[in-house]
């Protein structure tokens, strides 16, 4: 692995990722929700943001850009289908480009559901993907802008990944997931599992990302659904259930 992975938990829930490659020096964030606590964790190892890589549009993963611009010049790549709402975008990608940090190269997919225009990162040969809103432990975005069958193919695409490839989502919301796809799956052993430890870390605060694709394909009922309907119909009861 040459990427060494610093999660910065901001906000409410969010999680703020600097990537960085130590031969170059090259230092990427990934959806800086504010600048202030992402510049102090930068600082705080000497190094410098060098890019921004955004996933999609909403502020929480866009609003510290402007800010880090400023003070590092760091340049910011997001979404082709987002750009005129990405602030400070430099470089606009999509499904098949390829981003760089340091030697670490990342593919793009196009992953529009959660937002129409948005965009994950798998750096293969680290086995690492930034999935933005779209993959969460045990969960997937809310359909704000796509369709269950956007977010059912999204899915299919980053399922296709090594089980072994570790998951740096954007928000802590795995213990309500964890509640919600017990009911979906109640006699899963491996869900119910890991709802048991996913209970035992919070209580603990401590983070319960990363994960990885393997444990997704065993425990996530939105990867496991059989088609777009069924994810719709799960989606649609996850949007109502009081975790």
């Amino acid at each position: 692995m040459t990427l060494e992975i610093v999660q910065i938990p901001v906000l409410s829930d969010n999680y703020v990722y600097l990537a960085h490659d130590a031969a170059s020096g090259d230092t990427a964030v990934i959806d800086p929700a504010v600048a202030e606590p992402v510049l102090a964790a930068a600082a705080e190892r000497g190094w410098t943001i060098s890019q921004i890589l955004n996933t999609h549009w909403h502020p929480d993963h866009v609003g510290g850009n402007l800010a880090i611009v400023a003070a590092t010049g760091a340049k910011v790549t997001g979404p082709r289908g987002e750009a005129a709402r990405i602030p400070g975008i430099d470089r606009a990608v999509g499904d098949g480009d390829t981003v760089a940090v340091g030697a670490s190269v990342a593919r793009v997919f196009d992953v529009g559901a959660h937002t129409a225009g948005h965009i994950a990162y798998a750096f293969d040969r680290d086995g690492v993907l930034f999935p933005g809103d779209t993959l969460f432990a045990m969960g997937c975005g809310r359909l704000f802008e796509g369709t269950p069958a956007d977010m059912f193919a999204a899915l299919g695409k980053l399922m296709a990944l090594p089980d072994a490839t570790r998951v740096y989502c954007a928000h802590e919301y795995t213990q309500s997931n964890a509640r919600f796809a017990v009911t979906v799956e109640p006699e899963n052993a491996a869900l119910a599992a890991r709802a048991v430890s996913v209970g035992a870390r919070r209580a603990r605060a401590l983070p319960t990302v990363p994960f990885t694709i393997g444990e997704e394909r065993a425990t996530n009922p939105f990867v496991r659904a059989r088609d777009a309907t069924e994810l719709g119909l799960r989606r649609a009861a996850k949007d109502s259930f009081a975790s």
